[in-house]
């Protein structure tokens, strides 16, 4: 039985794996990572806990906390040069996002082969290109959607923040602002892409996850395998590699 955690922006989000599947699994606000030990009270107990935080001192302290309170030993890790046949591309390895490279991992152990875009939709949206053969080439970090929208809101005397919708041409203006965060963000995915096969290497396909997934899968450019566990998935397999 491990215990999966992945501390990002917005969400601390885990999961319980019985060596077969995932079977208990939740999420609170990371701003609430005070309360961490008292939301995994369903999924414990376990002797063994990996955990990814992009979060800050806050919410690992409130990590290490509640494994220790449940006698679970806790690794955290750091993204590495190689690890698990991936290799990093970054000039400083551990510059890397823990998610991304747990992320990475799963993408290239999974049921995908070729060349691929690994593309985390959160609060940000990271792109990643991953050759065949698990060279991490590099990546970008934009805004996602919901953060465009927001930034509107708080920057711009006249956009206000309200629900529109996606169209081909929007007439109005909160349809305009949705459809444009849209577009800017996929807009990103499909450039990346572009790049990726002027070097050779073209994407196959998208892999895709992460709390804005559905709201971007039907704007991207190719096709995508959605994989809504995948840093829980990359985190097992570098727990079983450790």
């Amino acid at each position: 039985m491990i215990l999966a955690i992945d501390a990002g922006n917005t969400r601390i989000k885990w999961g319980v794996h019985d060596g077969r599947a995932w079977t208990r699994s939740g999420a609170i606000a990371t701003d609430a990572a005070a309360t961490l030990r008292d939301a995994l009270g369903a999924s414990l107990p376990v002797q063994r806990a990996i955990a990814s935080n992009v979060a800050g001192a806050q919410a690992r302290s409130a990590i290490e906390g509640a494994c220790a309170a449940a006698g679970a030993t806790l690794q955290v890790i750091e993204s590495r040069r190689e690890q698990l046949g991936v290799k990093n591309g970054y000039r400083d390895p551990a510059q890397l996002g823990s998610d991304r490279w747990a992320a990475l991992i799963a993408a290239h152990h999974g049921d995908v082969a070729g060349n691929k875009l690994v593309v985390n939709a959160g609060t940000a949206l990271t792109i990643d290109a991953l050759t065949a053969d698990g060279r991490f080439l590099g990546g970008l970090i934009v805004p996602g959607p919901a953060l465009m929208r927001r930034s509107l809101d708080r920057g711009t005397a006249g956009l206000r923040l309200t629900e529109g919708a996606s169209s081909d041409f929007p007439r109005s203006t909160p349809d305009a602002i949705t459809t444009g965060s849209i577009l800017a963000a996929t807009g990103a995915v499909e450039r990346l892409a572009d790049i990726m096969a002027a070097h050779g290497a073209a994407p196959g396909r998208i892999i895709l996850s992460g709390g804005a997934a559905a709201e971007i899968a039907g704007s991207l450019p190719i096709a995508i395998t959605h994989r809504e566990n995948l840093v829980l998935d990359g985190l097992l397999l570098i727990a079983r590699d450790s």
